[in-house]
């Protein structure tokens, strides 16, 4: 068989490159999705404004009806570069209410995303995923935390740049209470 003979793997038409195309496109369109989350928050219209926390609300791609969140965006105090978005919402159930935190990239995924409310450590949780904007951390509310954060004056979110430094992120709880109990 000479070499003009042979059928490349890499031709217009061959198994691989149908394959390969198909999983590019997967891959592109499941980015997509996954960027939309948080943009779709950005992009909502603002309902209300419950002291320094907004109501947003918009219709994700796909569902019938109306979701809502209140939002805060922050910067850090010495790095305006370092900032977060805090996002509370309701599930479409109703089944859970989670608080969900888009940090930027850059940070070290292994130490998480550290909470302290009103001088009170909380813990910390670990980021769920990264996507083109951010990496996303994400907890469910319980009672306690919600209690935490509706009663309190301040939460300070912490970030790692590296295992010894971490970035605290002043976000003011002025309004969150009012504003979760207005969340549809």
């Amino acid at each position: 068989m000479s070499h003009g003979d042979r059928r490349s793997y890499w031709e217009v038409g061959s198994p691989v490159k149908r394959v390969l195309k198909r999983m590019t496109v997967v891959v592109l369109a499941i980015a997509c999705l996954g960027a939309a989350v948080p943009a779709a928050w950005a992009q909502g219209v603002v309902k209300a404004q419950f002291g320094d926390w907004q109501m947003s609300c918009d219709t994700p791609p796909g569902a019938s009806f109306e979701q809502c969140a209140i939002i805060q965006n922050v910067s850090a105090e010495d790095q305006p570069n370092v900032g977060l978005s805090v996002i509370v919402l309701k599930t479409a159930d109703q089944q859970a209410r989670l608080l969900r935190v888009l940090a930027p990239l850059g940070v070290l995924l292994p130490n998480g995303l550290g909470l302290n409310i009103d001088g009170k450590d909380i813990g910390r949780v670990a980021f769920v995923r990264c996507l083109p904007n951010g990496c996303i951390a994400e907890v469910v509310l319980d009672d306690d935390l919600l209690k935490a954060l509706s009663d309190g004056t301040n939460a300070i979110f912490v970030v790692f740049k590296t295992p010894e430094e971490g970035i605290g992120i002043p976000v003011s709880l002025n309004g969150f209470g009012e504003g979760f109990a207005q969340l549809p």
